[in-house]
């Protein structure tokens, strides 16, 4: 992270697929021949653990933060590993073009996984491998498949409205459970088995290339997620074990509200007496994943905006102080500064810009928010990064950078824009330019969206903060990144000095 590189940013749903949703199988490595190609280091994606519909399919609600994604499983390499037959896979439904339908999804591969496991029992091909893994990953593995199993049980009943003895983990009943469910049990340790095992092939793959990986970790966890249910007492609920103060962040950018996350915040004192064994054991898991990770959120690890569970906006809550400096210093006797990127949008308070520079952690700057009226002395503004910045022309809840200045943009900040590039340009045009600006500044790293590479409109965002449909569903098509794209990737990364054989 202390050399100048770029990488692009491309969650896997979003890649080509037949099978309705982008997947950890041909096209996963296809996409890391094409960062070797146009010689990129870093490839970002989003959260890969389990998504809910509930939670409008969002990677940053999920019912563990230590769980991968089963719906990301390949059915091409299940069949490669003897799990599945080839006529299992040649009957695919009409799934959209360019979008996920989650739901047709989640129907379809959960018989694809169903028939994986009916074949893993029957055969027992890599029975030893998945005992290992289990046994390895025992400290979240059990709970999760117990806790997954159960909800199912319930319909998908919140755990805090589960009877009393579940609800509270009487270590008796849950044992009765336990076997009373072992076959249902074990197959949801066995798709994580297989989910594993396809990420790791995958992470190995693209490290050979010299490609490293980013992850992201949301600072919360949702409250009806394993986590809470197996460590309660490091959330902040009440007797019945419900959330007294919930996640959110004041009126921004985004929202003239507020965003009401829902998420219970943490009992700081609590943690601290076990010097944080739970977020250290969820780092260190992650690191596994990944070779670097964005802490989502940042500034809640100083301070963060708690508001109380009654109410249904974020605008009547207040910020708390998190003990940053024993915290972080912790962190950093067990991992390097150079394994973690902070997410450090939204309000910004000197105090958090002070704890970033002490312990130097590299923060984010995004384009699109460079051209308000306090230019040229804005932050995000090329002429004003240092080296230790991750620069962005934009995140996975901005619009896409055409969508952004066609549909977004005051006619006031456009003038600025046209300013800063010394001329006007037309908004098909606008992404490269921008993507440009980043390339060329002292910024060590620049991460581009995809959708801005392939000049992209709105229709292709990611994400809509505070909204909860029609989000995280766009995918690439299988014949939408040409060679033209990969010229002109390749070209800025070699002119501005980020590719390899400038290091």
């Amino acid at each position: 992270m202390y050399q100048r590189a770029s990488g692009i940013l491309l969650h896997i749903t979003s890649l080509p697929s037949p099978f309705g949703i982008g997947d950890l199988g041909p096209s996963a490595y296809q996409f890391a021949d094409f960062l070797t190609q146009t010689k990129q280091s870093y490839w970002q994606v989003l959260p890969l653990n389990p998504t809910d519909e509930a939670c409008g399919n969002s990677p940053y609600g999920s019912p563990s933060a230590f769980a991968g994604n089963p719906l990301l499983i390949s059915p091409e390499l299940l069949r490669e590993f003897g799990f599945l037959k080839k006529r299992d896979i040649e009957e695919i439904p009409p799934f959209p073009e360019g979008r996920c339908d989650y739901a047709s999804v989640i129907s379809y591969k959960s018989d694809l996984l169903c028939r994986a496991y009916d074949s893993f029992k029957t055969a027992g091909k890599q029975r030893a491998a998945f005992e290992t893994f289990c046994k390895e990953n025992e400290e979240w593995l059990e709970d999760f498949a117990l806790f997954f199993v159960i909800k199912k049980h319930f319909k998908g009943k919140a755990w805090g409205e589960w009877e009393k003895d579940l609800r509270n983990r009487n270590s008796e009943y849950l044992e009765r459970v336990g076997n009373n469910l072992r076959d249902e049990i074990e197959q949801e340790k066995f798709y994580q088995y297989l989910f594993f095992k396809q990420w790791l092939s995958l992470k190995a793959y693209c490290n050979q290339k010299g490609i490293r990986l980013i992850g992201d970790i949301p600072i919360y966890v949702n409250y009806d997620s394993s986590d809470v249910w197996t460590n309660s007492e490091i959330f902040n609920l009440n007797k019945e074990k419900k959330p007294l103060g919930v996640a959110g962040v004041p009126p921004d950018y985004f929202s003239k509200t507020g965003q009401f996350w829902g998420n219970p915040t943490f009992r700081w004192d609590r943690l601290q007496k076990t010097d944080y064994q739970w977020w250290f054991h969820r780092i260190s898991h992650n690191l596994r994943l990944f070779d670097i990770l964005r802490l989502d959120h940042f500034r809640g690890l100083i301070a963060y905006w708690e508001i109380p569970s009654t109410e249904t906006t974020a605008m009547n809550g207040k910020w708390v102080e998190a003990p940053a400096d024993d915290f972080l210093t912790a962190l950093l006797k067990r991992f390097p500064v150079d394994s973690f990127i902070a997410e450090d949008l939204g309000i910004i308070t000197p105090d958090v810009k002070e704890v970033m520079d002490r312990f130097g952690f590299p923060g984010m700057r995004v384009l699109q928010f460079a051209f308000g009226e306090d230019s040229p002395n804005h932050p995000y503004l090329p002429h004003n990064f240092i080296s230790n910045t991750v620069v962005y022309t934009g995140t996975h809840d901005n619009n896409t950078i055409r969508g952004w200045f066609e549909n977004e943009i005051h006619p006031e900040d456009k003038k600025r824009v046209f300013r800063y590039l010394g001329r006007e340009v037309f908004s098909e045009d606008l992404p490269a330019e921008l993507i440009r600006l980043g390339m060329m500044s002292v910024a060590n790293m620049v991460i581009t969206p995809l959708q801005d590479v392939l000049g992209l409109g709105e229709e292709t965002r990611m994400n809509r903060p505070s909204t909860l449909s029609g989000n995280w569903e766009w995918r690439l098509l299988p014949d939408q990144l040409t060679s033209s794209y990969a010229e002109m990737l390749l070209e800025l990364t070699k002119i501005y000095g980020r590719s390899w054989e400038y290091r």
